[in-house]
């Protein structure tokens, strides 16, 4: 193991309780993290010594030439009060902390692109998920970014279903308590944003990004949003931060550039009634048909999530307990792609990215709210694939458990019905006039910006190998 340190410090003594308000005279700030690592493998994935990275994943990084790591992170960290719309303030400082980083990069840096997309890993199911990994994984490997997990929450270190509790030999030192002493989960603010000075500091694989990229999904999101209004602004480290699905209004004051997108799902279910006008530093996109949940995710991280955590969400199609074939196909992935190409542009260059038309919402009223629905029942406006705006199927973002259990999760995952012969002919009546038309949308969403160049060629060869009007 190979400490590296940012400070002469390590983890010291415990910190002060949490009080409700910030003290009179500002606490002292923390010095820098200490950076642990690469932590040794010492079992493959799956072994039950569980000596390895938590949701290591499956992909074959050494294909694409990269390689995953995972480091610890140790420190001191503050919380601050979170006031809606507002600068936040310390209230206490010194609480000692130790987590962990995940790393995968390239296994050479002249491969890299400069950039760190670091995510906040998702702990809604009281253990990390990777949402943003499993969704654009294709692209940053293929693009030369660099992916970082940072576990930022107790859930996923303390809970009984966190790292402490899943190998106890290799996480057992890690708290993001304070030794029992926080019990909330107010420090994670100050624990990412730490994450970020370890990656700029240069103290992981002996290399400094030119681009940090915050991102985050779901749960994470909502973490993101106030932590972009609140925290961030009290020490601006990241370049930009991506919020997806998720997430109250972002203060329209701030410097540092945001993105949020939002599924079907997600405008329905909230963000429709939070949306906000592109400005210099801020951009929203709403993507047709896609859900909060969506295949793509589902198939990436089903196996891993299985071997580490024991459980998967419903299963994509018919089998799922949900009263429509579950787990929109429309490639949400394929937009945030081109959300991330479209950051680091804006960062490094000052090319803000394209604004983007809005679902059409009816009604504003209803819960969830009803949008405009063309005769196959697809939504209107917004970013539209070809998937949704050619279809072959039906794809939306929402649906309907059989039962209040699974009534959550069936309404994330959305819905996929292909349509039957009769309605595939009448669409299409050859399969040219079926790959022409898939073409046409999808240069037009390229030419828009909504949809990378390796994306909408991947689109196109699926339309020319589809079984569609022949």
């Amino acid at each position: 193991m190979i400490l590296r340190a940012l400070t002469a410090l390590a983890l010291l003594t415990s910190g002060l309780t949490p009080t409700s308000t910030p003290l009179e005279e500002p606490p002292a700030p923390n010095p820098p993290p200490t950076v642990i690592g690469p932590i040794p493998v010492t079992s493959s994935p799956g072994d039950p010594s569980h000596g390895y990275p938590f949701m290591s994943t499956d992909r074959d990084l050494r294909r694409y030439g990269y390689l995953e790591e995972e480091y610890f992170l140790d420190g001191t960290a503050s919380n601050y009060t979170t006031p809606d719309q507002a600068t936040g303030e310390v209230i206490s400082s010194g609480h000692p902390y130790r987590t962990r980083l995940v790393v995968r990069r390239p296994a050479s840096t002249a491969k890299s692109n400069g950039t760190v997309v670091v995510e906040w890993y998702n702990v809604t199911n009281n253990f990390d998920v990777e949402v943003m990994w499993n969704r654009s994984w294709e692209h940053l490997v293929a693009s030369g970014y660099t992916w970082v997990g940072v576990s930022a929450q107790r859930n996923g270190v303390n809970s009984p279903t966190g790292l402490r509790a899943w190998s106890p030999s290799r996480y057992g030192t890690l708290d993001l308590t304070a030794g029992g002493t926080v019990t909330d989960d107010s420090l994670s603010y100050d624990v990412f944003s730490q994450a970020a000075q370890a990656l700029k500091s240069g103290a992981i694989a002996h290399w400094r990004p030119r681009t940090v990229i915050a991102t985050g999904q779901s749960q994470s999101a909502g973490r993101l949003a106030i932590y972009a209004n609140s925290v961030h602004p009290t020490a601006p480290v990241y370049d930009a931060i991506t919020i997806i699905d998720g997430g109250v209004a972002i203060r329209p004051d701030l410097t540092t550039k945001i993105f949020k997108t939002a599924s079907e799902y997600d405008v329905l279910n909230g963000q429709g009634n939070r949306r906000q006008s592109d400005t210099p530093i801020f951009r929203f996109w709403e993507i047709a048909g896609a859900s909060h949940s969506d295949r793509q995710a589902f198939l990436t991280n089903s196996a891993v999530r299985l071997r580490d955590a024991g459980v998967t969400g419903p299963l994509p199609g018919p089998k799922a307990p949900c009263v429509s074939p579950a787990r929109s196909n429309a490639p949400y992935h394929y937009v945030l792609n081109a959300m991330f190409d479209h950051v680091v542009r804006w960062v490094r260059q000052g090319v803000a990215p394209p604004s983007a038309p809005q679902l059409e919402i009816t009604d504003f009223t209803t819960t969830p709210l009803t949008l405009a629905r063309d005769q196959y029942q697809l939504a209107r406006g917004g970013i539209r694939l070809a998937a949704v705006d050619v279809p072959i199927e039906r794809n939306t973002g929402w649906n309907i458990g059989l039962t209040p259990a699974t009534d959550s999760a069936c309404r994330q995952s959305g819905s996929w019905i292909p349509f039957d012969s009769t309605t595939l002919s009448e669409l299409y009546p050859t399969h040219r006039a079926y790959v022409s038309a898939v073409r046409a949308t999808t240069a037009q969403n390229l030419r828009d910006g909504f949809i990378t160049a390796r994306d909408a060629a991947a689109t196109i060869k699926a339309a020319e190998h589809a079984p569609i009007g022949r």
